[in-house]
């Protein structure tokens, strides 16, 4: 894939802390926020993470927007220009992942990236919304601007939407392998993992979200990809009190979740600063189940 000279911002810049209300109107301004635009109103709860100092937490790398669109010429789609792609996480999820204080961009942001999100709730490995198709129709038919070049993870989180649809298990495998044929295809010899879906657990309720997150989990597996299971933390760390509704949370619950990701991310070697000491972020061989939460 060819790649885009992206726009980075200098040292100084990138050392301060970025305002959530700066950053969300410059991302209006431009235009240009792509699939990576915030939805719903994320930042009420993310302005209280701002500091005395006026200086936004680290929570404020969990929204990237382009800043310019790129054609590529080797499949004519156009694409997002981030500011560096080298340390972003392009992050593909549902209405967990959606919110600018989502659980699964808070983990990966405290893990070290900068988040560019794609995606909207509702959707999953077969569940669409709207016009937006489901995971691998979405990317393939250009519902979502993607991100130019070759980001330093992909991350795929969902299987709630599906589960609530009732998708099949032949179904969600389907759709899930194809999408990581697509993402491999897209972006060659970036790494990719998967985190499941959000439950109380097999044995406390969790029903077809538990078992859709021990799917996901097999899919993974048979793909080497490393993967974050979910499927029973509402009861394993006692935060089932902290649901906002019957599957998501309010602002201290993703919060807590949050750095529950990034603890299991560090755990495998996934956090940015492990991946740049391995000096790759290939796939793992399949079958290799350490990598497994």
């Amino acid at each position: 894939m060819p790649r885009a000279t992206a726009i980075t911002p200098s040292g100084a810049a990138r050392a301060a802390s970025i305002v959530a209300s700066g950053l969300l109107a410059a991302s209006a301004v431009l235009g240009l926020a792509g699939c990576g635009a915030p939805a719903g109103d994320g930042v009420s709860s993310l302005s209280r993470a701002v500091t005395s100092g006026g200086q936004a937490s680290a929570a404020m790398k969990t929204n990237v927007a382009a800043t310019s669109r790129l054609l590529n010429a080797g499949n004519g789609r156009l694409e997002a220009v981030v500011p560096d792609i080298s340390r972003t996480v392009l992050l593909i999820g549902d209405s967990q992942s959606e919110p600018l204080d989502g659980w699964p961009r808070l983990g990966l942001a405290a893990a070290g990236y900068d988040v560019y999100f794609c995606g909207r709730g509702g959707t999953g490995y077969v569940a669409a919304n709207g016009a937006t198709g489901n995971y691998v129709d979405a990317l393939e038919r250009g519902d979502w601007l993607l991100p130019s070049g070759s980001p330093a993870l992909i991350v795929i989180e969902g299987g709630g939407n599906d589960a609530a649809t009732g998708a099949s298990n032949i179904q969600i495998v389907r759709n899930a392998e194809r999408l990581i044929a697509d993402l491999k295809t897209r972006y060659p010899g970036t790494r990719m993992a998967m985190i499941g879906t959000l439950a109380r657990g097999a044995d406390d309720g969790g029903g077809r979200r538990s078992e859709v997150d021990t799917l996901v989990g097999s899919v993974a597996a048979a793909h080497g990809l490393p993967f974050v299971s979910a499927g029973d933390w509402l009861t394993r760390y006692g935060l089932a009190k902290d649901l906002a509704d019957s599957v998501h949370m309010n602002a201290a619950g993703r919060v807590a979740l949050g750095g529950i990701l990034e603890r299991r991310l560090r755990e495998l070697k996934l956090d940015r600063t492990s991946a740049a000491d391995q000096g790759s972020l290939a796939a793992v061989p399949a079958g290799i189940s350490g990598l497994q939460d």
